[in-house]
């Protein structure tokens, strides 16, 4: 019995990188919102850091 080769399906084109970040971020934020969640908006340039945190500066070069 002679075989004939397996002919190749044309593979669909898989979506950006980001088109499937966004998507799945959409899917988490509508769970979250549906489990009872609230998203809370935080004033421009306000930190979660404590008040008492000093800043460290990364020095590459030592003087």
């Amino acid at each position: 019995m002679i075989r004939k080769p397996a002919t190749r399906q044309k593979a669909t084109p898989k979506p950006a990188a980001a088109v499937t970040s966004r998507e799945s971020l959409e899917a988490q934020v509508a769970a979250f919102l549906n489990a009872g969640g609230e998203i809370q908006e935080i004033a421009k340039g306000v930190t979660g850091q404590p008040g008492g945190a000093v800043s460290r500066h990364i020095s590459l070069d030592r003087k």
